[in-house]
């Protein structure tokens, strides 16, 4: 079921799918949150998270596939919006990590650690997690990659080298991730839809087939709960900015 679909049913009332769908999407929304606040969103704890939580269920109902854009990059949005109103509120800056925060509870004469000792720890326990959390996106984009032929591996031989086609394929894939007619093609037939693709995107069929596994690659990133590796199929020129997510 795609993004489109799975909205649709929800809107529908199917309750069950959209508590799947906020439970699945629940690592996409803390690192949204860890993002704005500029430090580690603990779930569990901090009040950004239920925030954020609460901004992704309104996008669920306030998504609409006409206005173009995928549905994680709107959610995305709401998500920064409801943030900031909620920081607002609080009267402080998402940016700020209070050093109190970082204090167990100690005795004032007991040591502590220094401001940059603080920022260093927090520093690197950050970037573990996202390691972390990138571990995982790999590892369910290789299973969902396995279907079409697609090895993550692959992936390194098959990227272009030169910079001004990395960024055509790029576009191409953001666009047919977003396109509910040509990537129920590319699911259906685990092909990708070149005729189709040759028309639209102007490209020829040499060119599609050559890049095969790197485009299936990037339209499944595209398309799917990949914000980590999303970031890593920026187009770098700004007249491909419309396949950014």
């Amino acid at each position: 079921m795609s993004p489109d679909e799975a909205i649709a049913a929800i809107r529908n009332g199917d309750e069950a799918l959209r508590n799947e769908w906020i439970k699945q999407y629940q690592p996409f929304i803390a690192k949204t949150a860890s993002r704005f606040a500029k430090r580690y969103i603990d779930p569990d704890r901090d009040d950004e998270f239920s925030v954020a939580l609460a901004a992704f269920d309104e996008a669920i109902d306030g998504y609409s596939p006409d206005a173009g854009g995928s549905f994680l990059a709107f959610a995305a949005q709401v998500m920064n919006r409801r943030l900031i109103d909620y920081a607002r509120r609080e009267r402080r800056h998402a940016s700020v990590v209070p050093y109190s925060s970082l204090q167990g509870e100690r005795d004032e004469e007991s040591s502590m650690l220094s401001a940059i000792e603080a920022k260093e720890a927090l520093s690197v326990y950050s970037r573990e997690r996202t390691a972390e959390e990138r571990r995982d996106e790999i590892a369910s984009l290789t299973a969902e990659l396995e279907p079409y032929g697609v090895r993550f591996a692959d992936l390194v031989d098959q990227s272009p080298k030169h910079q001004d086609s990395r960024d055509m394929l790029l576009s191409i894939g953001a666009r047919l991730a977003r396109n509910p007619v040509l990537f129920r093609l590319l699911a259906d037939k685990r092909q990708l839809p070149l005729k189709e693709l040759c028309e639209i995107e102007n490209v020829s069929r040499k060119t599609l087939e050559r890049n095969r596994k790197y485009l299936i690659a990037v339209t499944l990133i595209a398309r799917g709960p990949y914000p980590l590796l999303q970031e890593y199929i920026y187009p770098s020129t700004p007249d491909n900015k419309e396949g950014t997510l």
